[in-house]
């Protein structure tokens, strides 16, 4: 899956220019940081992509498995690495947070890819996961898609709120607090037009 990212990081970034994915991205970083309002400390976002939901948190490290994905996170000031969520290279204890911002879904091994952050979390430290549900308007188009062949979203897997809530349960993390964003039908936000 490693080479699909590689060959999509620059379209994959540029869609978050669209009118579309400014707005989605916007209102997602908003519900992000509903659901922790202090990104302070050493945080390391999981699947960090091209770094664009670390920078407006201010999350400071990002692994990706894409080497592609991590330079672009770079160029935004993020400390990159490349790597997968399921064989963090990082000590025990060694984070105060961990955020999964959208990459739940692409993850081969979620159970040890949530032992993996409660390994390098402090016992304090916090996970911030932002995922999108199977049984969601987005999550049905994005399964709805990878069936017809999408060369993206047919390698994603797509969970719904109770089955992500039982993965994390499985590394001792549990649910303190959930919000919604994107409760639409894409293309179909209130007030956006295409």
């Amino acid at each position: 899956m490693d080479n699909l990212f590689e060959s999509i990081a620059e379209a994959y970034d540029s869609w978050y220019d669209t009118p579309e994915g400014g707005a989605n991205f916007l209102e997602e970083a908003q519900c992000l940081h509903k659901l922790c309002d202090d990104y302070s400390g050493r945080w390391l976002e999981v699947g960090v992509g091209t770094g664009r939901f670390a920078l407006a948190l201010g999350v400071t490290h990002g692994i990706d498995l894409s080497l592609g994905m991590a330079e672009r996170a770079v160029s935004r000031g993020i400390q990159g690495h490349v790597g997968r969520a399921e064989q963090l290279p990082f000590q025990r204890g060694s984070f105060d947070g961990v955020l999964m911002a959208l990459s739940l879904c692409f993850l081969e091994n979620p159970e040890a890819a949530f032992m993996e952050c409660a390994r390098i979390l402090r016992d304090d430290g916090k996970l911030v996961l932002g995922t999108i549900p199977a049984d969601s308007p987005w999550g049905r188009a994005y399964i709805n898609k990878g069936a017809q062949g999408h060369p993206v979203y047919s390698h994603a897997r797509f969970h719904t709120i109770e089955e992500v809530i039982h993965l994390a349960e499985t590394a001792d993390f549990r649910l303190r607090q959930s919000y919604s964003a994107l409760c639409w039908e894409p293309g179909r936000r209130p007030g956006f037009q295409r």
